[in-house]
């Protein structure tokens, strides 16, 4: 998933930005297309939007830095080809917590996974993607999109000494779900692929 690290201004038919666009290396074409290039949007208008320059090319292992923070780029492939996962380090009350914000190891509706010609590796991509999540030490999990991680429910209780956005077991369940669904769709394409 890419980032964008960016708060715009609009001014008359002028957007001012202040902030760099940075993009796992497999996302550039699609970005820089409007999602022209994307391997299952492409050919759905309502999916498509302004291209963008991407002002910096990330790699698996890159590093960003937003003052005192440190996030690196993990490659979690499948949902898009250049799918991020991002890690960093955080302090509280003298400890440090592995944080992890999962980008995405969602199969959308409509995905192939089986005789995919537009994108062949796309079911090991998926299988990296849970390889790579179950190797990232995970203290506070966040995600893409709350949902996965529960932010509401989690954010209605930030009362008392317990953090609930500490939830290692959240992670681990989380990813667990991801990958059955994952394997099911799997099976069920290859099945009706015979």
């Amino acid at each position: 998933m890419p980032i964008s690290i960016t708060m715009r201004v609009r001014r008359g038919s002028r957007t001012m930005t202040a902030a760099k666009y940075m993009v796992m290396d497999s996302d550039v074409p699609v970005v820089e297309s409007g999602g022209k290039k994307d391997f299952f949007y492409a050919h759905t208008p309502g999916m498509l939007y302004p291209a963008a320059t991407v002002d910096r090319v990330l790699h698996d292992g890159d590093t960003v830095s937003l003052g005192d923070s440190v996030l690196t780029a993990h490659l979690t492939p499948g949902h898009t080809k250049g799918c991020t996962t991002w890690t960093m380090k955080v302090q509280e009350d003298g400890k440090s917590y592995d944080v992890v914000i999962v980008g995405s190891p969602n199969v959308n509706e409509g995905y192939r996974l089986v005789n995919n010609a537009v994108y062949p590796q796309i079911a090991s991509d998926y299988k990296k993607t849970f390889s790579v999540l179950r190797s990232l030490p995970c203290d506070v999990f966040l995600g893409a999109h709350g949902s996965y991680y529960d932010m509401e429910s989690k954010y209605a209780h930030m009362v008392g000494s317990a953090n609930p956005f500490i939830d290692p077991k959240g992670y681990q369940t989380f990813v667990n779900e991801r990958e059955e669904a994952f394997r099911a769709e799997l099976a069920h394409q290859q099945a009706a692929a015979r």
